[in-house]
């Protein structure tokens, strides 16, 4: 009986310490809301480790002072991607040290476009492949609407933003300060007519709505959709080809007193094992290269693009990006004599393509656009509005200045003030719409107003004139006088002419 009694003992002693708190670690954790689909996973983590982790989903993008050490109320923070945080935290004053931070699994922000919107888009391309561009280029004419979560609270549309923004710059490298061009996505910006303040959020409106041609998130959200049922027809992913940026949701260490639970947990994460669930569950890629990619994901998903490391950037392309109204770009264009043959051919070719030419992509002309052209030489030899809301309204554009009505002078500054006095109108009848200005000379002024009598006139200073230089034009006057109204001068001499109005065309 004693003998029972012990063993009895023991098996109690033996259940309670398998069962007891200091056994189980519970922590709470600050998580992006797309990692809603981890449940199972979470659940294995349990099991196996022992330790739970109590998820906190909110919208990634206003996390940074939650994710400072020190000021923060979670264990850790669980996110897809820490660049906004990182950036924030390097201009922040008394922050401490940086978090730990272990990057987990890896997602690509793509487009998932209907089958016949993606055919469409896809005709007269010699590869089939689109770009940004392409896309730009198909909303800013109206025929291409698509669903993207608000930038301003979601990681996953400022993540685009930024793939769409640095695609736009061209220049292969993170987005500098003066690449972010105020005009680069606001023909892109027109299409954006589904949004919600999640990713999550965003899919749930758009398999409820199914109205717009595409929609713009992470590869596994996008996949996850087309195999849920939710759809009448399945997705077509799209990964433009003038590159992507990616998510790459990394854990970070937010109270260093877990910090041994904390690496049991990335090393559990990042387990071949758990990496192959990872990918087979929730359509991520593995981080580490000892796991096979799943049939399922493509192998190539084209160029990577860089994250900005300036978060002005980041502030500046979001001020960019916001819902205003429609702007008004008055065109003050030289039609004097020197301006014959060659170079308003140059002029004519470059509106073309701004009217959604071959070359038009991220700078076209916007559906909703206003805009107003000034012909002149010694005085104004045409002046006329337009509001474009389709192909009709950019051939009237095409045929006013294919017109023939040539000037023997050039009055540049009588033709900036007549602008100038256009556009005064324009801000006191719609004061909340920007207003800029784009003059292209190729001489320099030998009538009407002199540059000195220009800079002394009253103007509004909310309108800035933007000069383009081409031929014999007097670059140190035009540089001048768009220095003073808060604009800038590109020698179209040294670069082609459609690229100097790409690169300035209505910039406020």
């Amino acid at each position: 009986m004693k003998r029972l009694l012990a063993v009895f003992c023991c098996l109690l002693l033996l259940v309670a310490a398998c069962t007891s708190g200091g056994d189980k670690i519970k922590l709470r954790v600050l998580a992006s809301s797309e990692l809603a689909d981890l449940g199972p996973i979470l659940e294995d983590l349990r099991e196996e480790t022992g330790i739970e982790l109590e998820m906190d989903f909110q919208g990634t993008v206003n996390m940074s002072t939650a994710l400072v050490p020190g000021r923060a109320t979670h264990d850790l923070a669980w996110i897809s991607t820490d660049r906004f945080f990182q950036l924030d935290f390097r201009r922040a004053a008394d922050k401490g040290e940086r978090p730990l931070t272990t990057k987990t699994m890896i997602s690509p922000v793509v487009v998932g476009v209907t089958p016949a919107k993606a055919a469409e888009l896809r005709r007269g391309k010699p590869d089939g492949k689109l770009s940004w561009a392409d896309l730009a280029d198909a909303a800013a004419g109206g025929g291409f609407r698509f669903a993207m979560a608000d930038p301003a609270k979601a990681t996953s549309g400022l993540t685009s933003l930024v793939g769409v923004a640095t695609a736009a710059a061209g220049t292969g490298a993170a987005l500098r300060l003066e690449d972010v061009k105020c005009d680069k996505l606001r023909g892109f910006r027109t299409g954006h007519t589904l949004t919600a303040d999640t990713s999550a959020a965003l899919v749930d409106r758009f398999a409820e709505r199914q109205d717009t041609d595409a929609i713009i998130g992470y590869e596994s959200t996008l996949l996850t959709l087309n195999a849920s049922g939710r759809l009448k027809t399945p997705l077509e992913l799209v990964y433009p080809r003038d590159g992507i940026v990616q998510a790459d949701y990394p854990i970070l260490l937010l109270d260093p007193a877990k910090r041994e639970a904390y690496d049991k947990i990335v090393s559990w994460v990042r387990s071949p094992a758990t990496q192959k669930k990872l990918m087979e569950r929730t359509f991520r890629r593995p981080i580490t290269g000892d796991v096979g990619l799943d049939p399922r994901l493509p192998a190539s998903i084209g160029n990577s693009l860089y994250f900005p490391d300036d978060p002005a950037v980041v502030d500046k392309l979001l001020d960019d990006y916001a819902v205003r109204p429609p702007g008004r770009v008055i065109f003050v264009l030289d039609f004097s004599g020197s301006m014959k043959g060659a170079r308003i051919d140059a002029l004519r070719a470059t509106i073309a393509g701004l009217s959604g030419g071959p070359d038009g992509g991220f700078d076209r002309f916007y559906r909703g656009e206003r805009l107003t052209v000034l012909r002149f030489g010694g005085k104004i030899l045409g002046d006329k509005e337009f509001t474009v809301n389709g192909p009709q309204d950019l051939d009237a554009l095409r045929a006013f200045v294919a017109a023939e009505d040539f000037d023997t002078s050039t009055a540049v500054w009588s033709a900036l003030g007549e602008a100038y006095a256009k556009a005064g109108a324009h801000r006191r009848a719609e004061p909340d719409r920007d207003v800029s200005i784009v003059l292209m000379t190729d001489g320099e002024s030998n009538a009407g107003t002199g540059l000195e009598e220009f800079l002394r006139a009253p103007r509004d200073p909310a309108v800035h004139t933007y000069a383009i230089r081409f031929g014999e034009a007097n670059p140190a006057e035009l540089g001048r006088a768009a220095t003073a109204t808060g604009g800038r001068m590109v020698d179209a001499n040294a670069t082609s002419l459609l690229d100097a109005f790409k690169e300035i065309r209505g910039c406020r």
